[in-house]
């Protein structure tokens, strides 16, 4: 099959809820991704990624439209709101002559739009449902609307188990079994564009038992608590495992707390496994070394740090995904590159549009990431200083929040309390101590303030008047996306 080497092949490779400290390049003291690793170690490591909208559907509306979070118009998780965006990373790239196909979880709504990929093999989730290509794949040797429910976990909640299905009939080896068999049926004439989409390491937290027992048998991390958070008595019983509640807060006694955690790292690394096939797929097929390879999540997850769990958070749990892009050896980038630049799911359009070639719309607030990977310095391509990221209140009326992180410190604000937060992440990367009240960081904050001030001033919702910032004010899901475009700084 011919190959084309002034334009990469491109696969965009994303988990669901999984936090940015969770591969082995952060050299974190148990889990194994020697995959995602070489991605990184062969490419280029971005350590301050981060999701600008920290849950599934509205980062998902970031990553493919790479637009922030209110140009799209989508700034707290809504499920099933019809979205008609102009220009879509799978349409830019298919108007630009690519084959552009997607396996796994999109989870944009109307179901079984196309948003520009030419075919879908879609399932967004793991539980029932009639338009669930993973189900048909299965072949219905269980019901098809109880076999998702056999192990008895639910899928927000924390219970941590083995699956009841071999590792060979698990949503993530069907994602890269289908990946495998598009791009061995491709279009001989033309690149291809393939977003590979994993549900893992999102709850039910239910790993194959080999990767469940792997770390069920070690001496996991705890979760780390800041003297700021919300202080547990002791463990709580009886919560209701789909219940916001649990999100917001939770504590867990220590072995209900390990196996959960097993089970997360179990799962992100049946994952990396997965990325392991595809990767030696495309190696043994003579594709690998043109082909542009990103890896990234929609967003982490607390599992326990500062009694929280899930999402929707501007704690680095929550708001921080892993990021490695490893460029074709067509395109002559150096390797083993680690950037601290701060980047968000915006800058994953235009820098795949970049490596196609392909003209980057008007309507993308993001920056291609290109530039960064050649070795130019921030400063010299006027990167960012800081990234703005926010969620509407999810899990209680007053957990609304924006933040501001650059290559160092984190500033967060709660829209409804007021609450303000200053973190150093380079002394103190856990966010163990809050330094908002701290007489030397008086002038950080108050600049950091101002800043948020600034990106906010043409927002509709009145979260400033230009000089304060007004907590209080509706910070509603949806906002209009009409002729509002962040402020870059």
């Amino acid at each position: 099959m011919s190959e084309h080497p002034n334009r990469p092949n491109i696969v965009l490779i994303t988990s669901d809820q999984q936090r940015g400290d969770c591969i082995g390049l952060e050299d974190h003291p148990v889990l194994q991704t020697p995959h995602i690793d070489f991605l990184g170690a062969s490419g280029t490591w971005f350590r301050r990624a981060y999701s600008e909208v920290p849950s599934c559907i509205p980062a998902r509306r970031t990553l493919m439209s790479g637009q922030a979070p209110a140009s799209q118009g989508m700034v707290g998780f809504l499920d099933k709101v019809e979205w008609m965006p102009e220009h879509t990373l799978a349409g830019e790239l298919a108007k630009a002559g690519y084959q552009s196909e997607m396996v796994g979880k999109l989870h944009l709504w109307p179901l079984r739009k196309h948003f520009g990929f030419h075919h879908m093999q879609l399932a967004d989730s793991t539980a029932g449902g009639i338009q669930n290509d993973y189900h048909d794949w299965l072949g219905g040797a269980t019901p098809i609307e109880f076999w998702a429910t056999a192990h008895g976990v639910t899928p927000n909640g924390w219970i941590g188990r083995p699956n009841h299905l071999p590792e060979t009939q698990t949503h993530s080896f069907w994602c890269v079994t289908e990946a495998i068999k598009t791009i061995e049926k491709r279009d001989p004439t033309r690149p291809f564009f393939v977003n590979v989409s994993f549900i893992d390491p999102h709850p039910p937290l239910t790993p194959p038992q080999f990767y469940f027992d792997r770390y069920a048998a070690l001496d996991l991390p705890k979760p780390v608590i800041g003297s700021w958070a919300r202080q547990a008595d002791r463990p709580t019983k009886g919560g209701e495992q789909e219940g916001a509640e649990t999100r917001g807060f939770l504590s867990l006694d220590e072995q209900t707390m390990h196996y959960c955690r097993a089970a997360y790292y179990g799962l992100i690394n049946h994952v990396d496994t997965q990325v392991g096939r595809l990767i030696e797929y495309l190696r043994r097929r003579g594709i690998l070394d043109n082909t542009f390879v990103l890896f990234t999540s929609d967003h982490g997850e607390m599992l326990g740090d500062h009694n929280m769990f899930a999402k929707c958070n501007p704690f680095e749990p929550s708001a921080r995904v892993p990021f490695v892009a490893r460029a074709a050896k067509t395109m002559g980038l150096p390797r083993n590159v680690v950037i601290n630049a701060p980047i968000g799911l915006q800058d994953v359009m235009p820098t795949l549009l970049d490596v196609a070639g392909a003209e980057i719309p008007e309507t993308v607030t993001g920056r291609s990431l290109l530039p960064l990977m050649r070795g130019e310095s921030a400063e010299s391509i006027g990167w960012r200083t800081m990234l703005h990221g926010e969620h509407a209140p999810s899990y209680a009326e007053d957990d609304g929040m924006h933040y501001l992180v650059d290559n160092r410190f984190k500033y967060a604000w709660f829209s409804q309390r007021g609450r303000e937060f200053l973190f150093d992440l380079e002394r103190d990367p856990h966010e163990l101590t809050d330094l908002s009240s701290s007489p030397e960081h008086v002038d950080l904050v108050a600049a950091r303030r101002a800043a948020l001030i600034d990106i906010l001033r043409d927002r509709p919702e009145g979260f400033t008047d230009g000089q304060a910032l007004i907590p209080g004010t509706s910070h509603t899901k949806l906002v209009p996306p009409v002729d509002y475009v962040p402020r870059w700084l």
